[in-house]
Formats: structure tokens, sequence, C-alpha cells
């Protein structure tokens, strides 16, 4: 319990010493000295403690058995993180008691490093001793009550802000890769549209010195026309397909026409079969079908080409729509929120992380309605966490069911909709089970997991929406079940408060 090899000094302090020491603090200041005697009286002992600058008094997870008053000094909380550095948490002051929170909450352990910031002199009880203090002084009991609920709730919004930014982090991981994917896609058939554009010019000016027919125009016309009909032509399989280009290719050789191997397959993608360039094949002579047809898969290459880049686009369109629904998801007013579409954008954030693992999801949408009326309350945090955890636990080449349904009103509980996040994992050990919702509690390695995760998600459920979230696992299952109301009560009393 030291520092630089600075030790702390503690000794027993009378009863009558300990009481002026108490009163010259914030908690015991309205206690008058009779009834702190008599309180200290029943103490089994008090403490001084005194510790120089840096000196750790207690250690992170080491066990929490004391509350401390600071007489003189500056003592600081800091909490570990993953890459072995340690953030402030909170600060004492001379006057100010710590320690009432891990007490009060039923910890035993102490989730931060305590260290004397400058040379101090504090008084401490033990936790046993801490009990008989808290009901045999009302207004001390009131001022230390009042300091954990300050705490606990800055706590709250600290940690929410930091599981947000974790969140925010998984999400531009896997943001940056899918915008690399479309991005790159776009720019290979922009570079690809240039050298076909040229191929297109030469080929023009060598049959712009042709003179055309009335039934070339009108066939060549018609050809362009369901060139120009569209990007997404039905889908095949691989061997129809292959079957498709065979054939057409084939049959553009028979009839002289050059490169047919690289012109069946581009005229098959766009959705040509052979029977529609007959008229072509009438209309022009086997030299000049042989252009028209060059000419024509440079054309309908780069219409391919022109839908390629569209559909990149609105790819990352719909990933910077994804991204917008998650960043102001909290700003929003009361409104209607679509909890398929929620989910929906939350996988489109995490796809690559799933892909990297080649992980299937199954979506079993049955919720009918979807809708529930709620003001933005980070619901795509919980999703977030949710199906990235999964992704964690599951094996290469796995499988994540997401389902929904609707659970009807009854006299304990309204209309809820329910959703459900399974992976095929490990599982949760039995022991572990119960604490999964702790703060700061993680079985990931350390510098994978922050341990706040699933108590954010839990209280965002719980606290901001009204709802209900429940585990089930066993090894090779685990499902996380959360329900929420159709119309949350905690999101309304929310609205009305910000109108009052």
């Amino acid at each position: 319990m030291s520092e630089g090899g600075q030790p702390i000094e503690i000794e027993l302090v009378p009863a009558g010493e300990a009481v002026a020491a108490f009163r010259r603090t914030r908690p015991f200041a309205e206690t008058s000295a009779a009834t702190l005697a008599e309180a200290l009286a029943g103490v089994s002992d008090v403490e001084r403690v005194i510790a120089r600058a840096g000196t750790v008094l207690v250690e992170p997870k080491a066990d929490w058995r004391y509350y401390w008053l600071v007489i003189d000094g500056e003592i600081v909380a800091e909490r570990p993180e993953p890459d072995g550095s340690y953030t402030l948490a909170g600060t004492s002051h001379a006057g100010e008691g710590f320690g009432e929170t891990p007490i009060l909450s039923g910890k035993s352990y102490s989730p931060f490093r305590v260290t004397a910031q400058r040379d101090s002199l504090m008084m401490r009880v033990s936790d046993n001793d801490f009990w008989k203090l808290m009901s045999c002084c009302p207004s001390a009991r009131k001022v230390i009550l009042a300091d954990m609920g300050r705490r606990l709730q800055a706590y709250q919004v600290e940690a929410l802000h930091r599981e947000k930014l974790v969140s925010l982090g998984t999400m531009a991981a896997g943001l940056m890769h899918e915008l690399h994917n479309p991005g790159a896609a776009a720019k290979r058939a922009a570079s690809q549209l240039r050298e076909n554009l040229k191929r297109l010019q030469e080929l023009s000016l060598r049959s712009a010195g042709k003179p055309k027919t009335q039934l070339q125009i009108e066939c060549m016309h018609s050809l362009l026309e369901q060139a120009m009909r569209g990007c997404h032509m039905p889908a095949m399989s691989s061997i129809e397909q292959s079957d498709a280009e065979e054939a057409m290719s084939e049959w553009l050789q028979s009839a002289g026409v050059e490169n047919a191997y690289t012109i069946g397959p581009a005229l098959v993608a766009i959705g040509f079969q052979k029977e529609e360039l007959a008229c072509a094949r009438e209309a022009f002579e086997a030299g000049a079908f042989s252009d028209a047809l060059n000419w024509f898969e440079a054309l309908v290459s780069s219409v391919s080409l022109v839908c390629a880049v569209e559909e990149s686009i609105s790819r990352i369109s719909d990933l910077v729509m994804a991204v917008k629904k998650f960043a102001y998801d909290e700003r929003s007013p009361d409104k209607e929120l679509d909890v398929h579409d929620n989910l929906q954008s939350t996988l489109t954030i995490l796809g690559h992380k799933l892909r990297v693992k080649q992980i299937g999801v199954e979506k079993r949408f049955d919720a009918t309605p979807a809708v529930i009326r709620t003001r933005g309350a980070a619901l795509s945090q919980v999703w977030t966490n949710l199906i990235d955890n999964a992704a964690d636990a599951s094996p290469d080449k796995g499988q994540i069911e997401i389902a929904t349904w609707n659970e009807p009103e009854r006299a304990d509980k309204p209309a809820q909709v329910a959703i459900s996040v399974t992976d095929h994992g490990s599982g949760i050990p039995a022991d572990v089970l119960p604490r999964i919702f702790e703060p700061f509690f993680t079985t990931k390695p350390q510098g994978s997991g922050t341990g706040l995760g699933l108590e954010i998600v839990h209280r965002i459920v719980t606290q901001k929406f009204g709802g209900t979230i429940d585990v089930e696992s066993k090894p090779g299952m685990t499902r996380f079940i959360v329900r929420l109301p159709m119309n949350s009560p905690v999101s309304s009393q929310a609205t009305n408060s910000s109108t009052s």
C-alpha cells in the first residue's frame, strides 16, 4: 500500500480526539459533539492515516473495507484503462468523505486506484462501524447519501459517454472498411469507363465514314433503348450465367464477330439474348456487323460501369445514413421508431466485422408492428453492443440469429415488441452469468473490453425505455432478449419534463 517506497502511517485515535476531527468535515459538521461522542463510543476503532504525496491507498480490485474522511490534503480516484493508463474519476478535498459508495452499494472491492495527491491526513472507520455511524447520526446520513447520489449520477453520465465513444469507435472502424469497398469499386469502374470511352470514340470514327441504311439505324436505335433499360437484371445462378455466356459467345463467333468471347459476357451481364441481336445480323454485312457489335459492347460495358458507380455511391449513402441515425438518435424529438430499420442500420455498420469472420446473420423479423413510440435514446447503441458481442463470441463461419416478435398487452404489462440476439459460441459460465450487467465486469482478455457495454445496455433498456433484458446461456448458445413497451412510459415522462 505504497508507491516509491513511501509507507502510510496508521494509528488508533481516542474517541474524544476523533470527535473534534470528525466535526471538521462536511458530513459530520451538523452533528453535535455529544451525539457524535455517543456514536463513536460504539465504534470499535477509529484510525488516523497519514500519507505522503503519491502514496497509493487502495489498488484497483483490492478489498474495500473503510469509510474515509479527509482532514487535510487531497485524494484522487483513478480508473484503470485497458492500455495500462489511468483516468481521473474523482477528487476528495479537505473536509470531504469518500468510500461510501462501494459500502452502500454492496461492493466488496474498489474499481479505482486511490492515491494521495498531496501530503494528506485522514480518519477512517471500518465498513461495520460506518453502518453504526449512519444509524446514530441523521444529519451525517443525509450528507453521505447525497454524496453517494452525486457520485453515482456523475458516474452514470461519464460511463454512458465512455461507452458511446467505444461504440462509435467500433462503428468508425467498421465504417472505414465499409467505405473502402464501394469507394475502390467506384474508382475501378471510373478508370475502366475512361478506357471504354476511348474505345467508343475509335469505333465511332471507324464507322463514321460508312453510310447507314434506315434498317441499320432503326435496329441500333432499338438495341440502344434496350441497353439503357436499367442496371438490375434478373439474377442467374453461376451455372445459368456460364451457359448463357458460352451460348452468346459461340453465336457471335459463328457470325464472324471479332472479340466474340469478350463481347458475349458483357451482353449477357446486362440482360441481352442472341435473339435480340438478330436484327443487327440481318441489317449489317459481316464486317460491319462485327464493328457494330464491338461498338455496342463498348457502350453496354460503359452502361454497366455507370451502374457500378451508381451502386457504389448508393452504398456509401446508405452507410452515411446509418451513421447519421446512430449519431442523432438521442437528439430526436418524440417519434415513432421502427425497430427493424434500427437493427438493419446497425448490421450495415457492423457488416465488415461479420464478413471478416464469415459469420452469417439469419433475420426473422416477425414483429408486426415493429414500431415503438419514444424519444431517441441510444437504441442503436444497444444493438451495436449485443451484435458486436455476439460476433466476438461466435466461431469463424458461425451464425447469429436476430428475431423479433410481438407480445400482447396483459394486466401486469403493456404491449411489447421483443428482440432476441443469439450466438452459438461457448456460452457464459453459470457462475459468471449473474454478474454480466455489473459495471467494469468483463470476461474478455485485457485490452479487448471495457466491462461497461452490457451495463450500459441494461441501463438504456430499463431506464430510458422502461423495458427488460434477459439472458439465456448454455454451451453452444447465448441469447439476449430485449422487451420494449410499444409506448415507452419513461420516454413520455422525459418528454413532459423537458417541456415543463
